[in-house]
């Protein structure tokens, strides 16, 4: 599987953005990895690439601003695209 691009925090808007939206899939197998209580450790290798023992610092604020994201989304976000999209 291929990784989206990412950055080591997605951009935290009110609205839905093109980040979000390239990150779906991201954003559902990280809910699911904790759902399952999966250690993160393995969920960041899996799901970004990163290597927890090289980037410890990195590899966490990657996977639980993503997951934190991903959580938004759930209560708030999805709303956003049932609205019309501007033009």
């Amino acid at each position: 599987m291929t990784i989206p691009a990412f950055e080591d925090r997605p951009p935290q808007t009110l609205r839905v953005n093109g980040y979000d939206e390239r990150h779906f899939v991201t954003y559902l197998r990280l809910l699911d990895a904790a759902k399952e209580n999966a250690d993160w450790r393995e969920v960041v290798v899996i799901v970004f690439g990163i290597d927890p023992e090289k980037e410890p610092e990195r590899a966490k604020i990657v996977h639980d601003s993503h997951l934190e994201r991903a959580r938004w989304m759930t209560v708030s976000g999805y709303k956003h695209l049932l609205e019309p999209r501007l033009q």
